[in-house]
């Protein structure tokens, strides 16, 4: 499972012209899944999202974590996260879930963040085409992989 984690100053989700999601301060996470991913690797990227200190202190230093900020999350799911780019010049997304593994992941994924940060968090749609609008905070972009926890 891997996300990239952007601090946004604000962000939206639109899909077919309405908008379906937006936040203001807070976290654009794009997560990518993959079959081999496990409960285990949800819990342990969710801690790491919302324990995360990238967010300023009142000395203007990153020393506060979205919790402690009372920040927002989106989440939208983003499969070619997963993309391999060894051969060609054509990304494979071979290790890119299909629906069926991917969807539960995701819902729980999202449950399992508005457990630890006791709020709603918006999403975008599985599978749908999706404008994703953000003003980076920074910028600040993080890439964790639950593969490489170790």
């Amino acid at each position: 499972m891997r996300v990239l984690i952007q601090r946004v100053k604000r962000a939206s989700v639109t899909i077919e012209g309405k908008i379906k999601s937006e936040i203001s301060k807070g976290l654009l996470v794009l997560l990518g899944i993959e079959d081999s991913d496990t409960k285990e690797d949800i819990q342990w990227l969710c801690n790491k999202v919302v324990n995360l200190r990238i967010f300023d202190d009142e000395n203007g230093v990153m020393n506060l974590s979205l919790k402690e900020t009372n920040s927002e999350i989106l989440v939208v799911s983003q499969f070619t996260l997963l993309a391999s780019t060894k051969k060609g010049n054509r990304p494979s997304y071979i290790r890119a879930s299909k629906p069926d593994i991917a969807v539960p992941l995701y819902e729980e994924f999202c449950k399992e963040l508005e457990t630890l940060i006791k709020k709603e968090v918006q999403t975008g749609s599985f599978g749908a085409h999706m404008n994703v609008e953000l003003i980076n905070d920074g910028p600040v972009t993080i890439w964790i992989d639950s593969k490489e926890k170790e």
